[in-house]
């Protein structure tokens, strides 16, 4: 049962509403952004409502069982606040979102709530996006704990790795530029592969700040997973972090590691289900 104000209640039973749909999201940095389906700003909550063309909602389907609640809000590229190469910089990533309704020719008639979860999994096409919203219930479908696997389960550099990445991060400088998601640096003389699967932060540049993922490294060449939002420029400077690929020959030979190893060389295949007595 939701709680609303007695005048909020009367004016949803009347033949003419003017309600409008209100989101507000919270970014993991702090950054708060609020918008509406309204055609106009308007101040709520100590916030400025920024109206959002092309706004769809789906529809809310909520069950008894442990199931996800399917929301999805799609919407066009259009404010200032939404744009394209934030959400591939994952500045929305996990960012908390309210969603509810109000009468915008009355304000002081409260707030309806409808729901209130995390941003998922964001799908953007031809200046739209989508985006799933997700609720408590959906942590209760993630695994707890760890599984056994042959590669390993640690993220490199994390508690559980123990590797120190600073023994592994060289700072370099853009000397060409092949595409918006490749360049080289001829001072790079490391071995093909050594910045596979590795992060690599842009310290200066367009794309200062931003964190990508290394695709293949091979003879100064760097080949990144996404199209960076802005041009890379001859001079840019980066930081790379070596990368690892989970197996267990890279953490002995690459790294030194292999007492920290966070997998099961020894796990057979899926070809023991067949090994049985009187098998040939």
């Amino acid at each position: 049962m939701k709680l609303i104000s007695p005048e909020l209640k009367s004016h949803l039973s009347a033949e003419l509403t003017t309600m409008a749909t209100c989101w507000v999201l919270t970014r993991r940095d702090g950054v708060r952004l609020a918008f509406s389906t309204h055609d106009r700003e308007f101040d709520f909550n100590n916030l400025t409502f920024k109206p959002v063309n092309s706004f769809l909602p789906s529809s809310v389907s909520t069950t008894n069982s442990l199931n996800v609640d399917n929301l999805e809000i799609s919407a066009l590229l259009s404010s200032d606040g939404l744009m394209e190469k934030d959400i591939r910089a994952g500045l929305f990533d996990y960012a908390a979102i309210s969603i509810f309704r109000l009468n915008w020719q009355d304000l002081t008639q409260g707030e309806l709530f409808m729901r209130r979860g995390w941003l998922g999994q964001f799908t953007l096409k031809d200046q739209q996006f989508s985006v799933e919203i997700r609720g408590l219930t959906q942590k209760l479908q993630q695994v707890i704990g760890t599984v056994f696997s042959p590669e390993c389960r640690a993220d490199l550099g994390a508690d559980s790795c123990h590797v120190n990445l600073e023994q592994y991060a060289v700072v370099g400088t853009v000397t060409t530029v092949i595409g918006p998601d490749s360049f080289s640096d001829s001072n790079r003389l490391e071995a093909t592969g050594w910045y596979d699967y590795g992060l690599l932060r842009w310290l200066t540049g367009g794309n200062a700040g931003r964190k990508v993922e290394v695709k293949n490294f091979a003879s100064g060449q760097f080949t990144l997973y996404d199209a960076l939002p802005d041009a890379v420029m001859i001079g840019d400077r980066y930081l790379a972090v070596a990368g690892c690929d989970k197996r267990a020959v890279t953490c002995k030979g690459k790294f030194h590691n292999f007492n920290n190893f966070r997998g099961e060389t020894a796990i057979p295949g899926t070809d023991a289900l067949y090994y049985y007595p009187g098998l040939k």
